[in-house]
């Protein structure tokens, strides 16, 4: 008499289970733990950028002030424009901010941000409001001139960000 199939295939079943349980422990398969990760050493801290070059004969530029804390950022861009390209009455003075949060990751020379546009308080944006809205995605490459002046050279900009340390801060990951 033959043992009917599915009794043949249990011990196969469970051998196959037991050997993808071991590999998914010897490749470390764990949950990631739920606090911030710590980021980049040196960058960690305020930076500021005080003027482009040829700014006083620019009609548009921007002023960044960066703050990096374990491996998030915060970004207040202030915008100054001699022009109005818009009927947008936010944009009817000459200066505004923006304000970005988000957080970021390095692969060699290359620092990725990713985030959303938000309020002052870097609160999320409720509605649309003034300004740009959404999604944040920014690309990066890093040259650092010293230990206090790095270059944020934007892959969809042509005018760097020379930017200062005005204050170092060490990273203490917090929970999410």
């Amino acid at each position: 008499m033959q043992k009917p199939f599915r009794f043949r295939l249990l011990p196969f079943t469970l051998k196959m289970a037991f050997c993808f349980l071991l590999l998914a422990l010897s490749f470390g398969c764990w949950f990631n733990p739920n606090v911030q990760g710590k980021g980049q050493v040196y960058l960690q801290g305020e930076w500021r950028q005080d003027s482009v070059p040829n700014q006083k004969r620019l009609l548009e530029y921007s002023l960044h002030h960066l703050r990096f804390s374990c491996d998030s950022f915060f970004i207040q861009v202030n915008e100054f424009s001699k022009v109005n390209n818009s009927a947008d009455t936010c944009l009817h003075s000459d200066h505004w901010s923006e304000y970005i949060k988000g957080t970021y990751q390095q692969r060699n020379d290359t620092l990725f941000l990713k985030g959303q546009f938000c309020n002052p308080d870097y609160s999320l944006k409720e509605d649309a409001g003034c300004l740009r809205i959404g999604m944040y995605e920014e690309a990066f490459k890093v040259k650092k001139q010293t230990d206090s002046v790095i270059q944020f050279a934007s892959t969809s900009n042509i005018i760097p960000i020379n930017a200062h340390l005005i204050k170092h801060t060490t990273c203490n990951p917090k929970p999410l």
